[in-house]
C-alpha cells in the first residue's frame, strides 16, 4: 500500500515550489488571501491542508504539490470562546459565480472571470463544462479562462457532477436553442425540502422550450428561432428563475420584458456581463426588466464578479457571536441594508466606512466593524423578503445572533421545508432553540455554547451556523463532513483563523 506523505514532507514540497518561483512567504500569503503565519505553519507541517487548498496551490505554482487520493470526509476541529481581532476581506459571490459560468455558454468568444470564488459549487459547474467541451483554464489561484467550442457535445456531459448542484438548472437558458433536443440531469444540491422547478418551466415556456420528466433527466426540445417581442410575468419571484429567463432572452432576437423580476445581487451582477458583452438591458436592479438580445455574441470579455453579501453576513456573524471587534471589508451594502438595520434594533454596535466601488465597477462596497455589545431580542420576528428585503439565505445566522440576545426570538424562514428544523442542531452546542413547525423557530437567550461534536446538516446555512456557533463554546468541538460548507465558501476555516479564531481540518 502507498504510504500517504506526512504533512512535513508536504510542507517541504510546498517551500520548494514557493522559491522556485522566487516568492517570499508574504507573496504567497497575498495570492491565497491568508497570513503570512498561515503559510509559514504550512511549510513547517504543522497545519493541516483541504485537498482544495492543495488545488489551489496546484494552480498557483502550475505544479504538483503532492498526489493524493480524495478522503470520503473532512471535518473541522474548533477550539472555541477565543476572542477575534482583526480584519478579513468578503471573496467574489457563490451565487454570482455559478450563473456567470453558465452565462459564459451564449458567448463565443472567450470570457475571464477574475478572482472567481473557488469552491465546490463552482468546481461542479467547471467539471460540467469541460465535459461539454468547453475548455476552462485556471490562470492562476482565482481567475478562470472560459472558450466554448462552436459545436457543445451535450452527450457527454459529466452526468455525476451535474447531479450534485443544483445550478445545474441554470443551462436550460442559456442551452435555449443551442441543438434541437438534449437531456439535462435533475438537478441536486442543498436538501431544503420541495423546491419545484416548474417556475423555471413557465418562464422558459414563454420562449418555446418544451421540457419533460423522464427516469431522472429533463427531456428538452429546444423552441424555433425567432425574433419575437415577448411580455410575460414571473409567478416566483427567484434569483435562478430570473436569470434563466435573463440568459434566454440575451441570445434571442427580439425585445423581452420580464415583470417580478428579482432585482438581487447575482441577477444584477448577471446583467452586468451580459451588457458587457452587448446586450441592452434596462431596469436592473428593478422588478421589471428589458433585454433586447443577440443572436450572435462573439466578445473577448474580463469580468469581475462582485462581493456575497451572505458571506458577509457569515464573517459579521463570527464577530458578533465572539463579542470581539472585527472589521469585514468589501461589503456589499446594497444587499445589507436590512440585515445591518436589524443588528442595530438589536442593540449592535456597528462601524460602518464610506462608500466605494467593486471592481466590476457597479457594486456599492462598505467597511463594517462590529463592537462588544449586548443584544437583547427584536420586537418583531425576523423573516426574509424578495430583495430589497432581508436575504433569504442570511436569515439563518440571526438564528445564532439571537442565541446571544436577551429574549425570545422568532425566525420564520417561510421559504424552505427543512431549514429551519436543521437549525435545531444549535441545542447540541448549548442553544435553546424550540421548533414550532417547519418554517418557524423560537430562538430563547442568551445561551451558555458549550462545545460538542456535531455532523454538518445537508444545508450549507445551518451548516455555517453551527461553525460559528463553536467559535463561540468554550472547549474543543468537532464539525463532521464539511463537504456543504465548501460547495459555498472558500477557505472559509483558514479566514476565520486570519482574524484569531483556532478551527484546523482533519480526516478519519
Amino acid at each position: 500500500m502507498t504510504q500517504q506523505p506526512t504533512a512535513e514532507h508536504v510542507g517541504l514540497l510546498l517551500r520548494n515550489a514557493r522559491n522556485e518561483k522566487g516568492w517570499t512567504q508574504g507573496q504567497l500569503a497575498s495570492e491565497l488571501g491568508t497570513s503570512q503565519s498561515a503559510v509559514a505553519r504550512m511549510e513547517q507541517g504543522r497545519q493541516n491542508l483541504s485537498l482544495r487548498m492543495i488545488e489551489r496551490l496546484e494552480a498557483i505554482f502550475g505544479r504538483s504539490i503532492v498526489k493524493v487520493g480524495r478522503p470520503q470526509m473532512t471535518h473541522l476541529r474548533v477550539e472555541g470562546g477565543r476572542t477575534l481581532s482583526g480584519e478579513v476581506d468578503v471573496n467574489s459571490s457563490k451565487n454570482a459565480g455559478v450563473a456567470l459560468l453558465c452565462a459564459s455558454l451564449i458567448n463565443r468568444g472567450t470570457t475571464t472571470l477574475r478572482r472567481l470564488a473557488r469552491i465546490e459549487e463552482v468546481n461542479r459547474i467547471v467539471e460540467v463544462l469541460t465535459s461539454i467541451g468547453v475548455e476552462c483554464t485556471w490562470l492562476n489561484g482565482n481567475d478562470l479562462r472560459i472558450r466554448r467550442p462552436q459545436a457543445l457535445d451535450l452527450g457527454g456531459m459529466d452526468v455525476d457532477a451535474a447531479r450534485r448542484t443544483r445550478s445545474v438548472i441554470m443551462l436550460l437558458g442559456p442551452l435555449l436553442d443551442e441543438t434541437s433536443d438534449y437531456q439535462l440531469p435533475y438537478a441536486g444540491g442543498c436538501d431544503l425540502g420541495t423546491r419545484t422547478v416548474e417556475p423555471h418551466m413557465q418562464a422558459l415556456r414563454e420562449f418555446g422550450l418544451t421540457v419533460e420528466a423522464k427516469s431522472g433527466f429533463y427531456s428538452v426540445a429546444a423552441p424555433p428561432a425567432d425574433g419575437q417581442d415577448r411580455s410575460f410575468v414571473l409567478t416566483e419571484r427567484g434569483d435562478t428563475v430570473t436569470e434563466n429567463a435573463i440568459m434566454a432572452a440575451a441570445h434571442r432576437e427580439g425585445t423581452t420584458v420580464i415583470r417580478n423580476a428579482s432585482p438581487n445581487y447575482m441577477v444584477q451582477d448577471l446583467c452586468f456581463y451580459l451588457q458587457g458583452l452587448g446586450v441592452d438591458i434596462e431596469g436592473v436592479g428593478t422588478t421589471t426588466l428589458r433585454i433586447t438580445g443577440r443572436s450572435s455574441i462573439d466578445v473577448d470579455i474580463e469580468y469581475f464578479p462582485s462581493e456575497d453579501p451572505i458571506e458577509a453576513m457569515s464573517l459579521i456573524t463570527a464577530g458578533i457571536v465572539t463579542n470581539s471587534e472585527v472589521t469585514i471589508r468589501r461589503v456589499p451594502i446594497e444587499f445589507m441594508e436590512i440585515e445591518l438595520a436589524t443588528l442595530q434594533q438589536m442593540g449592535q454596535k456597528l462601524e460602518v466606512s464610506g462608500e466605494y466601488m467593486a471592481r466590476n465597477g457597479r457594486t456599492r462596497l462598505v467597511d463594517v466593524t462590529t463592537k462588544p455589545s449586548e443584544l437583547h431580542a427584536p420586537q418583531d420576528k425576523i423573516h426574509p423578503m424578495p430583495f430589497p428585503g432581508l436575504n433569504i439565505d442570511n436569515l439563518p445566522f440571526f438564528a445564532v445572533i439571537a442565541g446571544n440576545a436577551e429574549g425570545q426570538t422568532m425566525i420564520h424562514d417561510w421559504v424552505y421545508e427543512n431549514r429551519a428544523i436543521y437549525l435545531t442542531e444549535l441545542n447540541k452546542l448549548g442553544a435553546q432553540v424550540q421548533l414550532l413547525d417547519p418554517h418557524r423557530i423560537y430562538v430563547n437567550g442568551p445561551t451558555k455554547w458549550r462545545a460538542a461534536e456535531v455532523g454538518c446538516p445537508p444545508a450549507l446555512r445551518p451548516a455555517a451556523c453551527l461553525l460559528l456557533a463553536m467559535l463561540a463554546a468554550r472547549g474543543t468541538s468537532e464539525l463532521r463532513n464539511i463537504y456543504v460548507i465548501e460547495r459555498g465558501y472558500e477557505d472559509l476555516a483558514e479566514r476565520l483563523n486570519t482574524i484569531g479564531a483556532k478551527v484546523e481540518y482533519f480526516q478519519d
